[in-house]
């Protein structure tokens, strides 16, 4: 099945989400939140978002209220409440974010974090009311023997077990990060995204029913890689890592996410 008959969404809004990971005081935060407001101000076209640590979503949302930047989370637990540790679940922060990223490949090979768990994530979210960026990729070792569309299959399966019907994809967003690109300086090359981003959409269409979500690229997106990316038919925008921390960088990848929208 071809991209454009699994849906493609050449004609969606782009969407550029800055993860800020473990970095930034709140102070810093700030800074950094009204900086990349002020230089995205005029980039028409293009959905952004930053995912902040969740010491710094109360001070943001008050910053970032009623302009065009959607603020996120980085993570989000399953349960609503109970004896849970340190975990964050989405009534807490339903209200004062737009997004939840779940899924990273940080949590996943860092943290230990399960398909399974992955996708309670996801539908915990999802109930609560929030946008979800659900992020899926492969180790290196994987792409070396060819497992790729499976273990993307994989992670896209157990994400939407828990749904008896697929959400709309209007609150949904899947993020293609190559493990092997996240943090390293290394990218897919644009083919290699566009292969993996145009598999995405069709899976979601044959397996579960659910065409039309908007699929992002992660991993070392950078000002000097962007516009190539985006020229991909099927990648639709990106999830920012290490550039999202300088609001110029983050601003320029964003322009060319909407010039890739006005030209396609």
């Amino acid at each position: 099945m071809s991209a454009a008959d699994a849906g493609g969404t050449s004609d969606r809004l782009p969407l550029v989400a800055g993860n800020w990971k473990m970095n930034t005081t709140v102070e810093e935060g700030l800074r950094l939140a009204s900086d990349v407001r002020d230089a995205t101000r005029d980039v028409g076209g293009v959905e952004i978002v930053v995912l902040p640590p969740f010491t710094h979503l109360w001070p943001l949302r008050d910053l970032l209220r009623g302009s065009h930047v959607q603020l996120g989370a980085q993570d989000v637990f399953w349960e609503t409440a109970g004896a849970y540790t340190g975990e964050i679940s989405p009534l807490m922060i339903t209200g004062w974010c737009d997004f939840a990223l779940v899924g990273h490949s940080e949590r996943r090979h860092g943290r230990g974090e399960t398909d399974v768990q992955v996708g309670r994530k996801f539908a915990a979210a999802i109930a609560a009311g929030l946008s979800v960026i659900v992020a899926v990729g492969e180790t290196e070792s994987e792409r070396d023997g060819g497992q790729t569309s499976s273990v993307i299959d994989r992670q896209l399966d157990a994400a939407f077990q828990p749904f008896s019907a697929p959400p709309n994809a209007d609150v949904f967003v899947i993020a293609y990060e190559p493990v092997w690109a996240i943090g390293t300086g290394r990218t897919a090359t644009p083919d290699q995204a566009q292969e993996v981003c145009a598999h995405i959409k069709a899976r979601l269409v044959e397996r579960w029913s659910a065409p039309g979500a908007r699929v992002l690229y992660g991993g070392s997106v950078t000002v000097e890689n962007a516009a190539a990316l985006f020229a991909q038919r099927d990648l639709d925008g990106a999830l920012v890592g290490g550039a999202s921390l300088r609001a110029a960088e983050f601003a320029a990848i964003a322009t060319a996410a909407a010039a890739r929208a006005r030209v396609a």
